[in-house]
């Protein structure tokens, strides 16, 4: 089976990942110029194509982090400028598309895991819309830098998701995948919790 048949194939990591991720992020800024929150809004190169050395999908996971998070419609008439479209996932129950798997202790505000997922397919990018309070904005940031800091980590990472990989071949979408990553995202969240704490 090829690569375009396997939706959770891997590549090597490419050093110009960063630089295209970061013209996509100026430019979403630059849709996004007026719309309430926009001013104290973060917006972030996630996920291992953002961790140099790393085996990724080749898709740009690209964060927004914004409160509060924006109308639906608003937003997808500026992101539809770029090439944005709003994903819906491959199944009705597909994690991360309008919103996060809870993880940690639960939240006063359980509408802290909704989120808005865009999808480039030219610029073969994604784009998680998330509140600026939402945890797993916030953890996507620790993970990264984590990975980035640590060769053990990458090394266990890269093991984890090459062996995933393999499992989901043959398979019409990579829900499974997501989901599997998730446990082990669930394993490690302890160690990177305590790296990030040193480092605040």
């Amino acid at each position: 089976m090829s690569d375009e048949e396997n939706p959770a194939a891997l590549v090597e990591h490419q050093p110009w990942w960063p630089r295209r991720a970061a013209r996509l992020l100026s430019e979403i800024r630059d849709a996004l110029a007026g719309l309430t929150g926009v001013e104290t809004a973060a917006l972030d190169h996630i996920g291992s194509t953002a961790v140099p050395g790393l085996p990724a999908k080749p898709f740009l996971d690209l964060q927004l982090r914004i409160s509060p998070l924006p109308g639906e419609a608003d937003l997808c008439s500026r992101l539809d400028r770029l090439g944005f479209e709003r994903a819906r996932g491959a199944r009705p129950d597909s994690p991360g598309v309008d919103r996060d798997i809870p993880r940690g202790s639960a939240p006063a505000d359980p509408a802290v895991w909704e989120k808005l997922l865009f999808w480039h397919k030219d610029e073969h990018a994604i784009l998680h819309v998330r509140r600026a309070d939402s945890p797993w904005g916030l953890y996507t940031i620790w993970f990264r830098e984590w990975l980035r800091a640590s060769s053990d980590a990458r090394h266990r990472y890269e093991t984890e998701k090459r062996r995933l990989s393999a499992e989901q071949r043959g398979k019409a979408d990579y829900d499974d995948y997501t989901r599997a990553k998730t446990e082990f995202f669930d394993r490690v969240q302890a160690e990177f919790e305590r790296w990030a704490a040193t480092r605040r």
